[in-house]
C-alpha cells in the first residue's frame, strides 16, 4: 500500500501534526512525503522529503498578511507544471494537509484524497467565524486544497469529522511548571518593536521568539531568542502563560498545558481570525491591535484571568487506523 502525505510548509503546525502520524502512518504503508512553501524553515527528522514551491503567504512588519506580496511571489506556471508532473495514480491514498500541488495532482488524476488540517475544519458551517465572514477568504479555505474526504482538528468537536487537536509527543512529554515569564510568539511582527510594547510592562518578563532574531539577547525585560523547538518548548512549559497570534498548534499547545492564553491575530488571515472567533467562545483573551491600551490590557490578563484548560487531545493512534482503512477501500 503506497500513501502521498502533502504537508505546507508555511507555519509549524502542518510539520509539526505530520511528525506526530508519519512514525505510526509509515510502519503500516509506503509513504512518500512532499512539502510546498518556499518559506518553510523546520525539517522531519529522518524522512526523505520531496520539496516543491507551492504557495505561501507573505507577511508585512506590522504583523498583517501582503497580499501584493504574496501574489508577487506565486509562480503559476511553476504551480502547474508540479501539479502535472506529479504521478499520484501510483498512490492507494493522497493525504493532504492543506498541501495544494499533491491536492490538485489528486483530483486532476481522480486519487483519492483526504484533506487532513485544521483547515478542513471549516468545511463545516459548524466551526465558528468572525463577524462579518468574508465570501473571498471562505472560497479560498475551501478550494486552496480540494479533496474527497475530510478530517479536520479544532478547539472543541464542532462537526462529526471534526476531531480535538493532535499535541505533540514533546509536549505530553514534559512535565509542566508555573513559572513568572510570558512566552511570546508573534511571527509576523519584529522584535524591536515588540520590545518597545512589552518594556512599558516592567513587572513583567517576556520570552519572545523571533524568526528576526540570530542570537539571544535581553533588552529591558525582554529576553529574546531565535526560533528553536526545544527552547521554545521550555519556556512554553515552564511559564505562566503564553502570548501568540491565532495560529492552531501553539494555542491548543498552551490550553493544554493549563497556561493562560492571549492571542492576537495576525492582520488579513482569515484563518486566525476564524481560530480567534473559537477562542473568544471559549473565554479566551483576544486582541486586535498593539495600541496603548495594551500595557493596562496585559495587566488584567496577567493579574485576574484565568487558564483554560483543552478538553481533549486526539487519539493519534486510532485516526492513523481511520486513515489506512480508508486507503485500503479507495481504491
Amino acid at each position: 500500500m503506497k500513501i502521498l502525505y502533502g504537508i505546507q510548509g508555511t507555519g509549524h503546525g502542518h510539520i509539526s501534526r505530520a511528525r506526530e502520524i508519519l512514525p505510526l502512518l509509515s510502519d503500516k504503508a509506503d509513504v512518500d512525503v512532499l512539502i510546498s512553501g518556499y518559506n518553510c524553515n523546520m525539517n522531519l527528522g529522518g524522512f526523505e522529503v520531496t520539496q516543491k514551491r507551492g504557495i505561501s503567504l507573505a507577511y508585512d512588519s506590522s504583523g498583517g498578511v501582503s497580499y501584493l506580496q504574496t501574489v508577487l511571489e506565486v509562480r503559476p506556471f511553476t504551480f502547474i507544471r508540479d501539479v502535472r508532473s506529479l504521478e499520484v495514480d501510483q498512490y492507494n491514498l493522497v493525504i493532504s494537509d492543506y498541501e495544494p500541488v499533491t491536492a490538485w495532482a489528486s483530483m486532476n488524476k481522480k486519487t483519492p484524497c483526504i484533506a487532513l488540517s485544521h483547515q478542513a475544519a471549516f468545511l463545516s458551517e459548524k466551526s465558528p467565524r468572525p463577524k462579518p465572514r468574508s465570501v473571498f477568504a471562505e472560497q479560498i479555505l475551501k478550494n486552496f486544497a480540494p479533496s474527497n474526504k475530510a478530517i479536520g482538528f479544532h478547539f472543541r468537536r464542532y462537526d462529526s469529522f471534526i476531531l480535538p487537536p493532535i499535541i505533540r509527543q514533546d509536549v505530553l512529554n514534559m512535565g509542566s511548571a508555573r513559572g513568572e515569564h510570558i512566552t511570546v510568539y508573534l511571527p509576523a511582527y519584529h522584535h524591536d518593536m515588540l520590545i518597545s510594547c512589552f518594556s512599558k510592562i516592567p513587572e513583567a518578563r517576556w520570552n519572545l521568539f523571533s524568526p528576526s532574531c540570530k542570537e539571544p539577547f535581553t533588552r529591558y525585560n525582554v529576553t529574546v531568542q531565535p526560533v528553536g523547538n526545544i527552547p521554545f518548548l521550555k519556556s512554553l512549559t515552564s511559564g505562566m502563560g503564553v502570548f501568540t497570534s491565532g495560529g492552531f498548534e501553539t494555542c491548543a499547545e498552551a490550553m493544554h498545558l493549563g497556561k493562560k492564553l492571549m492571542v492576537l491575530p495576525i492582520r488579513n488571515q482569515y484563518e486566525q481570525l476564524c481560530n480567534a472567533a473559537a477562542l473568544k467562545q471559549i473565554g479566551i483573551t483576544v486582541i486586535n491591535k498593539l495600541d496603548a491600551t495594551f500595557p493596562n490590557t496585559a495587566r488584567e490578563w496577567i493579574n485576574n484571568t484565568p487558564a483554560i484548560q483543552l478538553n481533549e487531545v486526539a487519539d493519534t493512534e486510532q485516526l492513523t487506523e481511520k486513515l489506512i482503512r480508508y486507503a485500503q477501500i479507495s481504491r
